[in-house]
């Protein structure tokens, strides 16, 4: 029996969702996809080559749904987040692409109040939204029915990534892409791009999505949290590179991630420290 879409109303917007070896999670993205008030028009699951039975798991849940709203494209080998996000922002039928990891949900009302700002500020080329960390077991809390919109300025981009991906609806038509080459903060380095390149970019007000996994530089996450500076780096200079920011701002940027990285390895050897306290 197939499963039914939350609403009547449609969206022009295409969900892409990078999936590798994601069994255990899949079914709860997709439903936070078809529980949204409006519906995106158009929901692609691009396995990456999880040659574990995952493709067969959403072959499975496209079949659920009505039919040929959720598409399934299977990618020929493992390449990496970017690579499944550009296939599926290839195959895109609709006007903006929306993109929602395999472990992570959305609130219901993400949608309608995402198309809602679009829709008042056309010139809107990437919206964004806050994200909290939830756990599954525990209840939904109440979806907003109201965000204000604020425009997001170049110089915030030079401090941190202001928009996690599954946060992030933007326009089809951009000419950029995820970069292959890189598999940490490449979303980062795609937004810097869109950013600094002049492309109007704004962000609501409200938690509208929820990670279901642990921060990074939690527990045993020290040497993924290294490796996230390492690739932000990277990342940083390679906007240098394409002269998307100038020097100083290179300059200003890296100190300021400095400053982060000695905040966040605080943090993180404080939890260690609880968690070695608790157990003894």
């Amino acid at each position: 029996m197939n499963r039914e879409v939350a609403s009547p109303s449609v969206a022009p917007i295409c969900v892409v969702v990078p999936c590798y070896r994601c069994g255990d999670t899949i079914a709860d993205a997709v439903a936070s996809i078809a529980a949204q008030t409006v519906a995106p028009a158009q929901v692609l699951l691009v396995d990456d080559f999880s040659n574990d039975g995952t493709l067969e798991l959403l072959h499975f849940l496209s079949a659920s749904y009505p039919r040929g709203w959720v598409e399934v494209i299977a990618l020929p080998d493992n390449g990496g987040p970017s690579r499944a996000r550009n296939a599926g922002w290839q195959r895109a039928r609709q006007e903006y692409i929306a993109f929602l990891d395999s472990d992570d949900t959305w609130a219901p009302t993400k949608i309608e109040l995402q198309m809602q700002a679009l829709r008042a500020d056309p010139e809107i080329a990437l919206l964004a939204h806050p994200m909290k960390v939830r756990d599954r077991a525990e209840p939904a809390p109440t979806s907003p029915r109201t965000a204000r919109t604020f425009i997001v300025p170049r110089a915030r981009l030079l401090l941190s990534n202001p928009f996690p991906t599954a946060s992030v609806v933007l326009r089809r038509d951009l000419p950029f892409r995820f970069n292959e080459d890189f598999r940490r903060v490449e979303d980062f380095l795609l937004w810097g791009q869109i950013g600094f390149s002049g492309f109007r970019c704004a962000k609501l007000d409200q938690t509208l999505a929820y990670w279901h996994k642990a921060n990074y530089g939690a527990g045993g996450l020290s040497e993924d949290l290294a490796a996230m500076h390492r690739a932000g780096r990277q990342a940083r200079l390679e906007l240098l590179r394409q002269g998307m920011v100038t020097l100083p701002e290179h300059l200003f940027a890296r100190s300021f991630g400095l400053v982060r990285k000695a905040r966040q390895r605080l943090f993180a050897a404080v939890r260690r420290w609880r968690a070695l306290s608790a157990a003894s």
